[in-house]
């Protein structure tokens, strides 16, 4: 690299961080962290009515879930707004940039009469100036927007980092308009487009690398047009493929969409998340499990998939599953924890949750699934009838009767536990495949569990004789 590379990432706080994005924000931070360079965070509200405090926060605290931190930012474009009206004005005394006093009204009237003709719908360029042209006096009491002169001819081409080569015509590419009035209509500062906005952003902020979604290649020849207009360097753009839902169809945040942070509520680790964000849409030969490390080793912006990748829950499900296993139990313990509190059960023993996590996690994809195991310690369980008729049979109950009382009395550990319930077996002559569903059942609530003398040493002692008292 030439220069120090720098990427950003620039979602809207119209709504939450949604899957897309972070896969973006991800390859940017990524791409920023292998060449040494800055990663930068933007938040593009210019979009002042559905903007909210709220989608700010939660995009903040999506960022830091994943452990995508950012050099710069975050920054605001509203913040901006002076910047951008002097770079447009700068360009109307350039030349590459007029006002244009044409009323919504007039638009509609001039798309309709194109319609009609069977043209293509585009501004036609009434207030464009040019030699010999005359314009009309300014009408009164009309706030003008600023248009761009774009290019009437040639063609705006980049190397795409992931598509390769692109061109596009001029000619099919209007004179976009680049500030609006004040939304309250008075003479105040108006409001950049999203293209003009970016554009002035990236260039004030020096972005060197752009990626994005592939929806955006049709924005990409108005924002090159406008940077040549200022003279600015261009950064390279890469367009990453959309994401599909499990219907084929895309993934977006207003269909089917599910936001990062519920992710993260539903029990999901970030490291997991990352794991296999980065895997939709990108390779490193044949690995699908590797750590943050790893990836910003490899990814230098080589191996981006062309075609859409498609959301996979069972896939999400095993990755989560191989970095439950790796977690340590502390840390888990902690996450069943505040799994557990927002089901109003609260847990101080975090050497129980500790110990219950260790027992539990192979046999999980979620810490959701873990709480869900490891809630059977703290809150009553409620067998189903059909389980008890099939396990708590006339055959077992006499055992279960004397190890009961044997449980009373005994050392409460994994051993002694084994051997009680070794001499219960003997003395009523069952096999443990008799005894320990029954056991499970009523001390668990359900019949599958991992090792009975094993469970039963995680438990008090105080709860397994109270759920084993009325048989």
């Amino acid at each position: 690299m030439t220069s120090k590379v720098r990427t950003r990432i620039a979602p809207s706080p119209t709504g939450y961080l949604h899957l897309g994005t972070a896969r973006t924000a991800l390859y940017s931070w990524a791409y920023a962290r292998h060449y040494g360079g800055e990663f930068v965070l933007r938040i593009e509200d210019t979009d002042v009515a559905r903007s909210t405090q709220d989608s700010v926060q939660q995009i903040l605290d999506s960022m830091h879930w994943l452990g995508l931190d950012y050099d710069e930012g975050p920054l605001f474009q509203m913040q901006r707004l002076a910047r951008y009206h002097e770079v447009a004005e700068q360009m109307i005394a350039a030349g590459t940039a007029y006002r244009c006093w044409c009323s919504p009204a007039e638009l509609d009237a001039m798309r309709e009469g194109q319609r009609a003709r069977g043209e293509k719908t585009r501004y036609d360029g009434r207030w464009r100036p040019a030699p010999g042209k005359a314009l009309p006096p300014p009408p009164a009491g009309v706030q003008p927007v600023v248009r761009l002169a774009n290019p009437p001819r040639g063609h705006v081409s980049w190397n795409d980092l992931v598509k390769g080569p692109i061109s596009i015509s001029n000619e099919e590419i209007d004179d976009l308009i680049l500030l609006r009035p004040a939304p309250d209509g008075s003479a105040g500062l108006g409001v950049p487009t999203y293209n003009f906005a970016v554009v002035v952003d990236d260039w004030d902020m020096a972005i060197t690398h752009v990626f994005r979604g592939d929806e955006h290649i049709n924005n990409t020849p108005w924002q090159i047009n406008i940077l040549r207009a200022l003279g600015a360097k261009l950064p390279q753009y890469g367009h990453c493929p959309i994401i599909l839902g499990e219907d084929g169809l895309k993934l977006s945040k207003r269909r089917g969409a599910v936001s990062v942070t519920a992710y993260e509520e539903a029990g999901y680790l970030p490291e997991a998340m990352l794991n296999y964000l980065a895997r939709l849409g990108w390779s490193h030969g044949d690995d699908e499990l590797f750590t943050r490390e790893q990836m910003v080793q490899w990814f230098d912006g080589s191996h981006l998939a062309k075609s859409p990748a498609q959301w996979d829950p069972a896939k999400l499900a095993w990755v989560n599953a191989h970095y439950m296993k790796a977690a340590d139990d502390p840390r888990l313990a902690g996450l069943v924890q505040q799994q557990l509190a927002r089901r109003g059960v609260a847990v101080e023993d975090l050497g129980l949750l500790q110990r219950a996590s260790a027992l539990f996690k192979d046999r999980c994809a979620t810490v959701a699934e873990l709480a869900d195991w490891v809630a059977m310690i703290f809150v009553a369980v409620h067998p189903r009838p059909e389980e008890l008729a099939t396990h708590v049979t006339e055959a077992v109950v006499p055992a279960l009767r004397s190890l009961r009382e044997r449980l009373a009395v005994i050392e409460w550990d994994k051993p002694t536990l084994a051997a009680a319930i070794k001499d219960a077996l003997a003395a009523h002559q069952l096999k443990m495949p008799q005894l320990a569903p029954a056991l499970r059942v009523l001390v668990c609530g359900r019949a599958q569990t991992p090792s009975i003398d094993a469970l039963l040493a995680l438990f008090p002692r105080a709860t397994v004789l109270a759920r084993l008292q009325h048989i």
